[in-house]
């Protein structure tokens, strides 16, 4: 993580927060890991590539009867600038979700530069910023496609329960797919034990197992399963601002520090 955030001095960041496995904390991760970043002093945006748009209403915004959304960014290549909201909190950046997202997946599939279109959309925003976080639909789609193309590194959050790993063999063989076929650039940069239970000692077999596999692209930071980063969405807020002494949002706060290296060492 230390090459990654030395090189980001030089170019913003765009990391995909995906995993083919729902339920996984993967919206709470790219909520409270961008909210974390913009505490730091990172101008953040959150790329809200899912339909559901969780982590657009997680953030305050009112995903229905929006005037422009990231539906009109994939479909009518509406610039990203166009739909972006701001969030409560300085630095911190949304571009949300519609309902409408849903059925891009169907009608992406005879559109030109299918694969491309966030990729482009980005692109043009992206010096604007320090860190765009894509969160990606918890299936292997077009928009997720989109988002892995896009992005130049993805990180993995990780559950830290009996089926963790579950699915995450194919999640590395598509992103090596979009590698080889579409994006280079694309590594998996970061991955995040999640959803951390220490009563159990299955939650550090899962830890153990995660870290011995991927060595040091595991943050050391576990976040722990607690009812407060649960409750935080539903009065749309990320953490450190829902309750930020909590041991989630003490927990966000050190992962992005690992993510980012520490605070920018300019503002914007």
């Amino acid at each position: 993580m230390a090459k990654a955030a030395k090189s980001r001095r030089a170019l913003p960041r765009v990391i995909a927060i995906a995993n083919q496995k729902g339920g996984v904390g993967k919206t709470t991760t790219t909520v409270n890991l961008g909210a974390c970043l913009a505490e730091l002093g990172y101008r953040t945006l959150i790329v809200d590539l899912d339909p559901q748009g969780n982590a657009s209403t997680g953030l305050g915004i009112d995903n229905r009867g929006l005037e422009s959304s990231m539906y009109n960014v994939i479909m009518n290549e509406l610039p990203l600038e166009n739909c972006v909201e701001p969030s409560a909190q300085k630095n911190l950046f949304v571009a949300p979700a519609s309902l409408d997202l849903a059925g891009a997946e169907i009608e992406l599939v005879p559109a030109f530069g299918r694969e491309s279109r966030l990729k482009r959309a980005i692109e043009g925003v992206v010096a604007d910023y320090d860190s765009v976080l894509i969160d990606c639909p918890p299936s292997l789609g077009l928009l997720t496609v989109n988002g892995l193309n896009a992005a130049r590194e993805v990180l993995v959050p990780i559950q830290c329960e009996y089926y963790a790993l579950e699915g995450l063999g194919q999640l590395l063989r598509n992103v090596d797919l979009v590698k080889r076929n579409l994006n280079p650039e694309l590594e998996i940069s970061t991955i995040v034990c999640v959803m951390y239970d220490g009563r159990t000692k299955l939650a550090d077999q899962v830890v153990s197992e995660v870290r011995e596999h991927f060595g040091d692209k595991v943050v050391k930071t576990v976040v722990p399963r607690t009812v407060r980063l649960s409750e935080a969405p539903s009065f749309g807020q990320s953490i450190i601002t829902f309750d930020p002494s909590s041991r989630g949002a003490q927990s966000y706060r050190a992962v992005a520090k690992e993510v980012s290296g520490g605070p920018p060492e300019r503002s914007r």
